[in-house]
């Protein structure tokens, strides 16, 4: 990628660092698609944002991204209530994450005439999101988990899980007494 290309992208962190709750720098940010509630962002140092990004605080949301993050290209985020994505975590391309549920009770009426229910989705560190993975409104995941591409994600997960599926589903686990990565009885 051309130096001049990383540049633009540093100097656009440094702008949209002064309209964010914080940002701390170094760190880039790629053309984003959309911001909505950037005084209710916070990025920790080295964080690098691929383009295409879309982040929205809805209502009192708060997004928090912690050191060392990378989200790839075109990832979108929600947030309307917290939403924190863990030291070193890595997320990849056209993945959605979100703490925020349509509310779709009354039939005959459009879901977005309806009102929406939001629960704190949280992302340990040093996780992995795979290619086009959905974070699901109450997710936790453990430090150090992986998530499979395409991968649809409810609920709370240990630590070292390696996930895949829709819905997911643990595939292996980390061992320490073996210290390897086995494969879970279920699979």
């Amino acid at each position: 990628m051309s130096c001049l290309l990383k540049l633009g992208w540093v100097i656009r962190a440094l702008v949209y660092g002064l309209l964010m709750r914080s940002f701390r720098f170094p760190g880039y940010i790629g053309r984003p698609f959309f911001l909505l509630g950037l005084r209710r962002m916070s990025m920790g140092r080295r964080v690098r944002i691929f383009p295409g990004l879309r982040a929205e605080c809805h209502g009192q949301g708060e997004l928090v991204i912690e050191d060392d993050v990378a989200l790839g290209q075109c990832v979108h985020i929600t947030c309307g209530e917290r939403l924190v994505i863990g030291q070193g975590t890595v997320i990849a391309g056209f993945v959605s994450i979100t703490d925020i549920d349509h509310d779709y009770q009354e039939v005959g009426v459009p879901v977005m005439s309806q009102g929406h229910t939001t629960r704190e989705t949280r992302i340990g560190k040093n996780c992995f999101i795979g290619m086009g993975a959905r974070i699901q409104p109450g997710t936790r995941l453990g430090d150090g988990c992986v998530v499979g591409a395409n991968s649809v994600v409810r609920g709370e997960y240990a630590p070292n899980s390696v996930l895949v599926g829709s819905p997911a589903r643990v595939v292996r686990s980390y061992d320490p007494g073996q210290q390897a990565w086995v494969r879970t009885v279920n699979h």
